[in-house]
């Protein structure tokens, strides 16, 4: 097997009592977008972050020829500490991804692209749609906490109502199909990073269980290195709400969030 620094991509997919064929199309278009670069050194890392035994055969016949590690046993210890197990044995560059995430065929050769052309970039972020091919905002300005409980708890008819806010929190005014560096925060579902700067950064902050790692590493990220939204990067994302998960979820984010506005500065309004 190659050693970590002879590997040019490795990817990182955490899973928790995963949806088999939503899983199941991540890596397809995983595999498909692989497919359509020159051969290249990967590795794929999936964690199992579900209790007890797991029947891993479905995912091992997924991954076909990718080389492909499972890790599992160690339950649900979190998205970023299970993707911190891969620390020391990440390539030239790293995609956190997850496992509800399909990806244009030719995403990763533009990412990879656009790094090697940008040296200063430590972390890409791409443009996303929902199911539906409606525009899903990956990048985000700092939030207040009014943004955060209008956004992942309010109903509709309240959101209507603070729309403007939303939007420009959500950076509805950055242009679709356009570069732009520097945005303060990105989305956890499709990460590009530099390996070196995921290695210095640590990966994620293990405090975070679920919720707001990603705002974290963010803020981290912009401190070492530039963060890029590149558009020709295209994913379709699942997604899905705080709110509509249950009260676990809902205390999570909670948690979190406590954690988040502790460690950075934190804006009410």
């Amino acid at each position: 097997m190659a050693e970590p620094q002879d590997i040019e991509l490795t990817v990182c997919i955490v899973i928790f009592k995963p949806d088999r064929p939503t899983v199941l199309r991540t890596l397809q278009s995983l595999r498909n977008a692989l497919g359509s670069l020159p051969p290249l050194q990967v590795k794929l890392t999936i964690v199992d972050n579900s209790p007890g035994p797991s029947d891993h055969a479905w995912l091992v016949a997924a991954c076909g020829d990718l080389p492909c590690e499972i890790i599992s046993g160690q339950g649900n210890v979190g998205f970023g500490r299970a993707n911190n197990l891969v620390l020391g044995h990440t390539g030239k560059y790293h995609l956190v991804l997850n496992p509800d995430v399909e990806m244009e065929q030719d995403a990763i050769k533009q990412a990879l692209s656009f790094m090697r052309d940008n040296a200063e970039c430590g972390l890409l972020t791409p443009q996303a749609f929902n199911p539906d091919g409606s525009k899903q905002y990956l990048c985000k300005r700092y939030p207040t906490l009014f943004d955060l409980l209008l956004r992942g708890f309010a109903p509709s008819w309240l959101k209507s109502w603070f729309h403007k806010r939303l939007d420009r929190y959500e950076m509805h005014d950055q242009p679709a199909n356009s570069i732009a560096w520097d945005p303060p925060i990105v989305s956890g579902c499709f990460m590009f990073f530099r390996g070196d700067v995921y290695t210095k950064l640590k990966g994620f902050d293990p405090r975070y269980l679920l919720y707001f790692e990603d705002f974290d590493v963010s803020l981290r990220t912009a401190e070492i290195a530039r963060i890029a939204y590149v558009p020709t990067v295209r994913i379709v994302h699942e997604g899905g709400r705080a709110a509509d998960k249950g009260l676990w979820h809902i205390w999570q984010f909670v948690r979190s969030a406590g954690i988040f506005f502790t460690q950075h500065t934190m804006k009410v309004f």
